[in-house]
């Protein structure tokens, strides 16, 4: 049976015509016959098609899989920054170039701005919080009506000693008692100011408990009759006054810190026996 197709001559003719194609099967029931090796790699030769090698195809196809992945990641996360050239993109503005340039003036200036804080330590915290409890203190003296009344104890804004406050210039703390008492003896004393006369030193060094002590030690003339300008002592008590007057009925007026006002000043009508008396020490 010949195997040349209708209307060619030969082999070579199909082949330059282009109908001779030897990878197309065979008719139906027709049994191709067996080629060898040597005719096989012939006709892929002449076929143009080179057979890869097994299990590199495989090879090819994963690469090109991962590179399509990859490429499509980075498309998606690049898209966003060049979609939409009509709207956002068109309406963004360049990036000007000065407006992130650090310059000397720049430099200069924030070294300003940073210089107008100080560094804040323990030291200012607590002089800070001084200074506010301080205005506290001035603004509640002020409203208790203390100074018409004729307090002079010159540091009432000054910080008490549950405050945090420390000793006054004479010695003993700010708003106690004793402390307005020893002014108002320096007062007498005409000592206004520093040096003062009177301190915890030279008058009593101790509570106002043992004030009726230190004054007996120190040979002061002491008494039960009511003087103006004599410290007025509590029997048995921790707390001393200032007598500014004594009325007709005998009864005298206290002057004091820290008995009806907390750290604070305030005045009273007591009876005469209510206190023992020590007199104003010699000048």
């Amino acid at each position: 049976m010949s195997t040349e197709a209708p209307g060619f001559a030969s082999r070579r003719q199909m082949r330059e015509a282009g109908a001779y194609r030897p990878e197309i099967a065979p008719a139906a029931g027709t049994r191709p016959a067996k080629k060898s090796k040597r005719t096989r790699a012939r006709d892929v030769v002449r076929a143009g098609v080179v057979k890869p090698a097994p299990g590199s195809l495989r090879r090819k196809l994963s690469s090109a899989g991962v590179m399509t992945v990859v490429v499509g990641l980075f498309a998606s996360l690049t898209l966003p920054a060049f979609a939409d050239q009509d709207g956002l993109a068109q309406n963004a503005e360049p990036l000007d170039a000065q407006a992130v340039e650090i310059t000397a003036a720049t430099t200069d200036q924030s070294a300003s701005i940073r210089d107008t804080y100080g560094v804040t330590n323990a030291a200012d915290l607590r002089k800070m919080y001084a200074d506010a409890i301080r205005q506290q203190n001035l603004a509640a003296y002020m409203n208790s009506g203390a100074r018409e009344l004729g307090d002079d104890y010159p540091w009432p804004d000054q910080l008490s000693r549950p405050q945090g406050g420390g000793l006054s210039p004479l010695n003993y703390y700010y708003r106690e008692c004793v402390d307005f008492v020893a002014w108002r003896l320096n007062r007498d004393a005409g000592a206004t100011s520093a040096p003062f006369r009177w301190v915890w030193s030279n008058l009593a060094q101790g509570s106002a408990y043992s004030w009726k002590r230190e004054w007996e030690s120190n040979g002061w003339p002491t008494g039960t009759t009511p003087v103006v300008g004599a410290v007025a002592w509590i029997p048995g008590g921790n707390h001393v006054g200032y007598v500014s007057g004594i009325l007709s009925d005998g009864s005298v007026v206290i002057e004091e810190y820290n008995y009806a006002v907390d750290h604070g000043y305030s005045q009273r009508i007591a009876p005469a026996s209510a206190f023992y008396y020590l007199y104003a020490p010699p000048r």
